[in-house]
């Protein structure tokens, strides 16, 4: 029996992981992958001490701080995803995975988000056809050439400074009027002679042959529909919580995140707390994600120390 099971790998996972072995925890670790989504980020500038860091160094440090403090505290179980969760009739959960059961007097979900798909005709019949959804994996396939990039958060706008470095032209489209995005990041890419920004543009169609070829999209105040000659369509239009192992159980909000007391973490079933992108909280980033984690095992080592 574990004293707590941890589910994700992200920064919100890997912070309460360090600290639950410092706090001598006994802690099963459950992820697919350590790093979380920014994994596949060229270049992060928001991390707290570092300028700049890519994702795959920035999971790199993750492991190793992981490894660095883990001792027998901590068992960390990559590979793996958990499909069910369950209270127990004693008050402990068992956690079912793809591959084992795991056992524990406390959990924290911290199973962040995935990418929100483009969903108009023509988008899912092109995906790895020029529809993608990765820039850093995918971006200097498109060296040389016209692309799009759908989103106007720091996500979109700081793709599209990645693909300027390599791309003919970038044109950015945004549903709304104003962008999500620092204002530092969208002055950084309206300066760029390659970029276009067009606000206000809703995509209703991904246009192609074998590959892309263009995309349709509705000007949102007048109506009128555009085509956009582009050989490649990178998506930034948001995540989804992965939270559908818990849906039956924990009080969600209207998009499926988990809600959650902001002074502790804890989530509405008691002996269950939640951190990172996959709750209720205002703002998503990983430094915030990271604090989330640090924050719910204080709590939840002050939890178990009273039972």
């Amino acid at each position: 029996m574990n004293d707590l099971i941890i589910i994700g790998g992200g920064p919100a996972g890997v912070a309460a992981g360090v600290y639950a072995a410092r706090k001598h925890l006994k802690t099963a670790l459950i992820t697919g992958e350590i790093g979380g989504q920014s994994v596949v980020s060229e270049g992060i500038e928001n991390w707290i001490g570092s300028s700049k860091i890519s994702g795959a160094d920035l999971a790199k440090s993750f492991i190793a701080h992981l490894d660095a403090v883990k001792n027998d505290h901590v068992s960390v179980h990559a590979g793996e995803r958990i499909q069910t969760l369950q209270k127990n009739a004693d008050g402990s959960f068992t956690a079912a995975g793809m591959n084992n059961h795991y056992s524990a007097r406390s959990i924290l979900v911290a199973s962040g988000a995935g990418r929100r798909k483009l969903e108009v005709p023509g988008a899912a019949a092109f995906e790895n056809k020029g529809v993608t959804y990765c820039a850093s994996c995918d971006g200097p396939l498109f060296s040389g050439m016209d692309v799009a990039v759908i989103g106007g958060g720091n996500a979109g706008f700081e793709t599209a400074l990645q693909l300027l470095a390599y791309c003919k032209s970038v044109t950015l489209l945004h549903r709304h009027k104003e962008f999500k995005a620092d204002p530092i990041t969208v002055e950084k890419a309206r300066a760029h002679p390659a970029m276009r920004i067009i606000a206000n543009a809703e995509p209703v169609e991904v246009t192609g042959d074998v590959f892309v070829t263009g995309m349709k999209y509705r000007d949102r105040s007048t109506g009128e529909i555009h085509e956009l000659k582009v050989a490649g369509i990178f998506v930034e239009a948001g995540v989804l919580p992965n939270t559908s192992f818990v849906q039956e159980m924990l009080e969600l909000d209207d998009v499926k995140r988990i809600k959650v007391d902001p002074r502790t973490q804890r989530a509405s079933v008691e002996g269950i707390w939640a951190a990172g992108d996959c709750t209720d909280e205002l703002y998503h980033q990983n430094n915030i994600a990271a604090g989330d984690g640090v924050r719910a095992i204080e709590d939840i080592y002050l939890w178990i120390k009273k039972r």
